[in-house]
């Protein structure tokens, strides 16, 4: 099975998290590609068996173009390339879908915070695509670092993912 991870990252936490996902999915994959939102494929092939998606959650969502503004205001390293959101908006799906998971970093456990991963399961959604998993990782604070254990549990979750087919 081929695997496909795309991440958008702000501060890096994300990226750390899709890097460990990808160090445990890599052993359950037959191939495995890990990119940033800016270099993912417009279109999915019909290789790939397992799409993995991740972002940061911004306002108790996927960031926004002013959402990333604001984080380069702060200090963040944020392109000024499309993020997750714009990507799924305009992907194309060639073949069957593929199985999908998403996972976001936040900013604390509460319901409150909001979540990326839901609003990446709901935009799959209309591109046809089914989220099936998710989860969340915890930043202890808006740029970072990811709570003890984080990336442990990220690269867990990467190895269940892609032992389960």
């Amino acid at each position: 099975m081929e695997t496909l991870i795309v991440y958008e990252s702000l501060w890096g936490n994300t990226r750390q998290v899709a890097e460990e996902i990808a160090r445990g999915a890599r052993e359950g994959s037959d191939a495995l590609t890990l990119c940033a939102v800016a270099d993912a494929p417009s279109s999915l092939r019909a290789s790939v068996g397992l799409l993995i998606i991740g972002a940061p959650t911004h306002a108790f969502t996927l960031p926004t173009p002013s959402s990333r503004a604001e984080a380069r205001a702060h200090g963040a390293a944020v392109a000024h390339a499309p993020g997750v959101r714009e990507w799924l908006a305009t992907l194309e799906v060639e073949a069957a879908p593929p199985r999908v998971a998403a996972f976001d970093t936040r900013q604390g456990r509460s319901f409150m915070v909001g979540s990326a991963a839901k609003s990446i399961a709901r935009a799959a959604k209309r591109r046809s695509l089914v989220v099936s998993d998710s989860a969340d990782f915890v930043v202890t604070s808006r740029e970072g670092p990811l709570e003890q254990g984080e990336l442990e549990r990220a690269f867990a979750w990467g190895r269940a993912l892609t032992a389960s087919r």
